[in-house]
């Protein structure tokens, strides 16, 4: 015989061997599995039934509750964002050197009050406790030297402290450019400044600058309301479609369009909470259009 045929012969008997092998097993196959049965490495569990076990219920747990803090928060711009973040469900706390606002109005007491000075940093860290974001409001006007400090030297503190404590997100109620008028209030646009550029430097990507110029709304004084808007909304309807006369040397600043207070607050709760929203400057025309409904 020759070699080919004897290979054929023995390719032969291996392809019947291994057919006759498959014709025993393949019926103990199928009746494992048709009587719940499961093949394992571990020849002990060979006739164990099938069991599926149900998957472990793990407990997530719920996001971290958002806290925001207000430095001023009871002054005439912080108090419109203290009520904003309220109605957003945002649990509010406010500092200011003299604590707990004048307002009698219900939605205040939902707010957590402290009173510290910016200015001495052993009377008011405690505030930050538990704090996601921080909205500044603090400003003030009067000698160079201190409008400077107001301005700049206090909210400086705050954004350094705000930062050691592993705060997410900081908004620095700042003020357009006005001209001449920074000349005449050096010390406040010097401190303002300032204030910026130390926001922008420990808080690259959750700091955000809002620069509104005349801010109108009601103004609570005492126990009267002072409806400022019966100036400030006209003036933003005309000066708002006005832009190119900003651009004027010397004057063109004057032409800025008033913003409304509600209008400062919204934008600034949102820069505070959306951890989208982008960093960096927002002017008076970008928040004009951040208010803006959204066209369908």
């Amino acid at each position: 015989m020759c070699a080919s045929c004897v290979d054929d012969e023995h390719d032969g008997s291996l392809v019947l061997s291994w057919s006759n092998r498959l014709r025993f097993i393949l019926p103990h196959i199928t009746a494992a599995f048709r009587n719940g049965r499961c093949l394992s490495t571990d020849s002990s569990k060979v006739d164990e039934p099938l069991k599926v076990e149900e998957a472990e219920t793990v407990d997530i747990p719920p996001p971290p509750t958002e806290k925001l803090l207000v430095l001023g928060g009871n002054g005439f711009v912080g108090s419109h964002i203290c009520k904003e973040a309220l109605s957003r469900g945002i649990t509010v706390a406010s500092l200011s050197r003299s604590g707990r606002s004048s307002i009698n109005d219900p939605w205040a007491n939902s707010i957590e009050w402290h009173q510290g000075n910016l200015l001495s940093s052993d009377s008011w860290k405690e505030a930050l406790s538990g704090v996601t974001s921080v909205i500044s409001c603090v400003g003030g006007f009067g000698s160079s030297s201190y409008m400077y400090k107001i301005n700049g030297t206090a909210n400086i503190n705050a954004i350094r402290a705000a930062a050691e404590k592993g705060v997410k997100r900081f908004v620095y109620i700042s003020a357009a450019d006005f001209g001449v008028a920074n000349y005449l209030l050096q010390g406040y646009y010097e401190g303002k400044r300032a204030a910026e550029t130390e926001l922008l430097t420990k808080f690259p990507y959750g700091g955000v600058i809002l620069r509104p110029g005349f801010i109108y709304g009601t103004r609570q004084v005492g126990s009267m309301k002072l409806p400022l808007g019966v100036i400030g909304s006209p003036l933003e309807m005309v000066l708002k479609h006005a832009k190119p006369l900003n651009q004027v040397p010397l004057v063109g600043p004057l032409f800025t369009p008033p913003v409304n207070v509600n209008s400062v607050a919204k934008v600034a709760v949102r820069a505070a909470t959306d951890t989208v929203f982008p960093p960096g400057i927002i002017d008076v025309y970008g928040i004009l259009r951040y208010t803006q409904p959204k066209s369908s």
